[in-house]
């Protein structure tokens, strides 16, 4: 029985970042093709029958991505971005966070079900120059590609635009019992889809190209390589891709329009594979798509791109035959019973430029937004409030659990949206409904994902809780302490401090 295949990108047409005033084109950069960079695997400092021990290191560095100069970069036990991270569900897992940076960050588990604020690692968690935290936890959620970022408010997005990013790999006994390509590096393969501006020298300048709706630059950096080329050794290929720009949305799509099967999303496999040609992913979006290149043969090219720019190159070897087949079913979807008495969560998404608010809010360090309590399942319905003919698509992400998407203006969700996910873009006008549940106590932020938004201040916090217990009080960071910490890493008066989200706040004369 044929399959269907869905030939277009789903999301609205008038909302894609091509219409944007500030919107920069990809242009092939002039450098010659290089082999695509596969992060290395981190491997753990030790690991037992029930527990395992990494250590993860923030770090500067120099990274050769351009003809010419070096470009100063940051990353996780890596130059630029980070070795890959495997966690296995069940065990009891350690980690040590070392920043050997010259300014503070944070370690933003993007993913993963653990508790807020300190081992999530968003504001609240901050690790100073030369500091050492450790935190430790147990997974119980599905497999899935997660991701590390920095998160430190309001400087998530120069510290994400300077490399701090890296992919972390979510493992258990149903996705490794699966046929699907599981070689790591031959036929299971990352890819960190990110854009960036090249200055003087091959520098990145943030300041020099910061934008309030997002920053963006001309060149395509896939895993940190310019003009990258894989080589294809195996009739199937399994792509993780990550939507790990500050700013720009992905259409993706192969030469030929060759198909593809989707078979995960961001927090879980899908329930059945979905086969497209297009796909879009929007900021922080990840996607896992299996390749079958059993019409091509030694010597010929496939070129995957975005709109129309081409951003990687699978050049075909000779392979093995592979008869394997994907399953029709691939993951039971188990959705969580709301009671009928538990209200409907309303959060709106508003504003552009520097006016971005939710729930006519800007974000405040200390203060809570909601509450939720540990266990219990509720509908909440995301509004972007931006107009359908001028507005953008704004992604909607939520730390610590994961959530289905029940519908799109009481419509149902796309076709690739029927596992768990974390981030869901929203179109603008839209209201998004999603069915959320914690797991886990804590203080959580949920935020747009265009970095410089979230910095901006289109972002809140909401507090769980058992509800047989008293409600906990956590200590949390103050933008006065945090931005005084800056300034003396920096070795400036605090007055002289920019960071990203400053001016949001200042144009719209509110405080941070």
């Amino acid at each position: 029985m044929s399959k269907e295949i869905y030939h277009n990108y789903f999301f609205d047409e008038p909302a894609f970042n091509t219409h944007d005033g500030g919107y920069v084109p990809l242009e092939v950069a002039d450098a010659p093709e290089k082999p695509l960079a596969i992060p290395a695997l981190l491997k753990p400092d030790k690991e037992t029958d029930t527990d395992i021990w990494y250590t993860v290191t923030a770090q500067a560095g120099e990274t050769q991505i351009l003809p010419g100069q070096k470009t100063k970069t940051w990353g996780y036990n890596a130059t630029i971005l980070g070795q890959t991270i495997i966690y296995p569900v069940g065990k009891h897992i350690h980690v040590a966070l070392e920043n050997h940076l010259s300014e503070l960050t944070t370690f933003h588990w993007h993913g993963l079900i653990v508790s807020g604020p300190y081992v999530d690692g968003g504001c609240h968690a901050p690790v100073y120059p030369g500091e050492t935290k450790h935190i430790d936890f147990t997974l119980d959620q599905p497999a899935a590609t997660t991701w590390l970022h920095a998160h430190p408010c309001p400087s998530t997005a120069e510290q994400v635009w300077h490399g701090l990013a890296t992919m972390v790999l979510v493992k258990d006994d149903h996705i490794n019992s699966l046929p699907l390509p599981h070689n790591y590096g031959v036929d299971d393969i990352p890819l960190v889809l990110q854009d960036r501006r090249f200055h003087e020298n091959n520098q990145l300048d943030y300041h020099a190209d910061y934008d309030p709706d997002g920053v963006q630059g001309p060149t395509a950096m896939i895993n940190g390589t310019v003009n990258p080329v894989f080589d294809v050794t195996t009739q199937k290929i399994r792509l993780r891709i990550l939507d790990g720009a500050n700013r720009r949305e992905w259409r993706l799509h192969f030469s030929d329009d060759l198909k593809f099967a989707q078979i995960g999303g961001d927090s879980s496999l899908l329930p059945e594979p979905v086969y497209l040609d297009h796909l879009m992913l929007t900021c922080a979006e990840r996607a896992e798509i299996v390749v079958d290149f059993a019409g091509y043969h030694d010597g010929q090219t496939v070129t995957l791109f975005t709109d129309d720019t081409p951003i990687v190159k699978f050049k075909i070897h000779q392979f093995a035959p592979d008869n394997t087949t994907l399953p029709d079913h691939l993951l039971t979807i188990n959705k969580p019973k709301v009671d009928s008495k538990t209200p409907i969560r309303k959060i709106v998404m508003s504003g552009m430029d520097e006016s971005v608010m939710m729930d006519n809010k800007k974000f405040s360090m200390q203060r809570i937004d909601a509450t939720q309590p540990v266990g219990q399942a509720q509908y909440w319905d995301i509004t972007n409030s931006n107009s359908p003919e001028s507005g953008m698509v704004h992604p909607f992400h939520v730390h610590g659990t994961e959530f289905l998407v029940i519908s799109r203006n009481g419509q149902a969700p796309y076709p690739n949206e029927h596992g768990f996910k974390d981030t869901v873009g929203v179109n603008p006008g839209e209201t998004v409904r999603i069915l959320v549940r914690f797991d886990l106590p804590g203080v959580y932020m949920y935020h747009c994902h265009i970095i410089e938004h979230e910095d901006g201040g289109m972002m809140a916090q909401i507090q769980t809780y058992y509800p047989d217990k008293p409600m906990p009080k956590y200590k949390l960071m103050d933008m006065d302490t945090l931005m005084n910490a800056f300034a003396k890493e920096r070795g400036i008066d605090p007055k002289d401090l920019w960071m990203a989200g400053m001016d949001s706040y200042r144009k719209m004369g509110m405080k941070m």
